[in-house]
């Protein structure tokens, strides 16, 4: 499914292992390899606009000019630390891309993000750049790593998560409208807490084993 400012992804393959991973009884060692996975699938679809050019090569039967990127090289951005269970994935698909890291927290109180750390490839202004992050909640956290990298130059963004809320789809849509969502699955909102439902709980400790 396909909106302006929001494409679901909704290939089977990731449909399916999705449905594993909500779960609540699948041990720490498969939620992490289903997520990277899944992430492998999602790379396909947000980089299907990375731009080509052509080149010179040989083949065992003669010369032709094929395909090849063009420009830098990307960027991901992890939002941290459960972004980095996607980053992962997307760097066996694409190994040769830079990598930044930004480190926020959620006040539990106001659900207001809080940084505590950014470092982030030079020259984003000449990249496309995909952050990633599981879950796209209330959408503070993923609006304020956003605003950061703006900071930093990123002009062409993508946000690619595993399940977003309709809240923090708006939120998104609402501070940055130039910045796609990429996502596996729309689920129905967020509880008091501001956890998405129906979900897989804190994608974080279940990756990591901390819960």
């Amino acid at each position: 499914m396909t909106q302006p400012h929001l494409t679901v992804i909704t290939h089977p393959l990731v449909q399916h292992k999705l449905t594993i991973m909500r779960k609540h009884d699948v041990s720490t060692a498969g939620f992490r390899r289903l997520l990277r996975e899944i992430s492998l699938l999602l790379a396909y679809e947000v980089t299907r606009e990375l731009e080509l050019t052509t080149t010179t090569i040989q083949t065992p039967m003669c010369e032709m000019q094929a395909p090849t990127l063009e420009g830098k090289k990307l960027a991901l951005i992890s939002i941290l630390r459960a972004g980095n269970g996607l980053l992962d994935g997307i760097l066996e698909m694409i190994p040769s891309a830079r990598v930044g890291f930004v480190g926020l927290y959620r006040d539990p109180e106001t659900l207001k993000p809080v940084e505590y750390y950014c470092k982030v490839p030079n020259l984003l202004d000449q990249r496309m750049t995909i952050v990633v992050d599981p879950m796209l909640a209330t959408g503070n956290s993923s609006v304020a790593a956003i605003d950061m990298l703006k900071e930093r130059g990123a002009k062409n963004l993508r946000f690619l998560c595993l399940l977003a809320s309709p809240e923090g789809v708006e939120r998104m849509r609402q501070a940055h409208p130039d910045v796609p969502v990429y996502t596996a699955s729309l689920d129905e909102g967020l509880d008091d807490h501001g956890y998405i439902v129906p979900g897989l709980g804190d994608a974080g400790d279940r990756m990591f084993g901390t819960k």
